[in-house]
């Protein structure tokens, strides 16, 4: 169930044209539904604008198409599986055969509407080896009705490459900055930029980045106002609480 769903019941009840008690029955349909290996909420678009996104990795076979066909079955809008291979892809393919997937981002797409692109949102990585996890993010924004801007591969190591790009920054709403090894980027556009940053570090790096842990050490202690940090390799996090500042930053009424 939607938002503009629920509204269009209210509005019947009160012209008239639905009684109270199918109300009640029509909102209360099935807000979880047990397929016996997962309990999916049904509910959570009208709560969060977006259906419950799957997490693909490390489920069972055969229960990806089952997954998604509950949620299509209770949802008008897009419906994503993200962390997904190519063998998710082609079992979610075999019950929706227009499912899309989009292999950097490691994503799947069941497409239901097209959301009209509102404010603006700059993602950019410190290397090409944290772009897959930037395109999550991208992805799970562009997808929710944002229009995103990408800067990639301007990390410290040569920083004259963001610093002669600096002007893609200008109407930003949120700034989404993934990096790994020693993660100093978002300091260094959290120094750049009034709008609020989103970091993301990544587990790119050599034997003492320890898995992205230093990466999320250096953006937990930034020193530059307005980063905020989202867990290690967070892209679809990292993409939504980006969805978030920027549908708010642009009044679209989205949640």
């Amino acid at each position: 169930m939607r938002r503009e769903e629920l509204l269009e019941i209210l509005r019947g009840i009160r012209k008239g044209r639905v009684g109270v008690e199918e109300a009640a029955a029509r909102i209360a349909l099935e807000p979880v539904t047990d397929l016996g290996f997962a309990n999916l909420d049904q509910h959570r678009e009208l709560r969060k604008d977006l259906p419950e996104v799957v997490y693909c990795e490390g489920k069972p076979p055969g229960t990806l198409g089952s997954i998604a066909r509950s949620l299509a079955e209770r949802s008008t809008g897009n419906i994503l599986l993200t962390r997904a291979s190519e063998e998710a892809y082609r079992e979610v393919k075999e019950c929706f055969p227009d499912a899309e997937y989009l292999p950097l981002a490691r994503i799947i797409v069941l497409r239901r509407e097209e959301r009209p692109k509102v404010g603006k949102v700059v993602v950019v990585t410190g290397g090409t080896a944290d772009i897959p996890v930037a395109e999550e993010a991208a992805t799970v924004a562009e997808i929710s009705g944002n229009r995103v801007e990408r800067l990639f591969d301007v990390g410290v190591a040569g920083i004259h490459r963001l610093l002669s790009r600096t002007e893609v920054f200008e109407g930003a709403k949120v700034v989404v900055v993934v990096a790994g090894m020693e993660g100093a980027l978002a300091s260094i556009v959290g120094g750049l930029v009034s709008c609020p940053v989103i970091a993301v570090p990544t587990s790119v790096g050599y034997g003492a980045s320890f898995g992205g842990l230093s990466a999320l050490l250096t953006m937990l202690n930034s020193c530059a106002p307005g980063v905020a940090v989202v867990n290690i390799d967070n892209g679809f996090g990292a993409g939504y609480l980006a969805h978030l500042i920027n549908q708010a930053s642009a009044g679209s009424g989205r949640p």
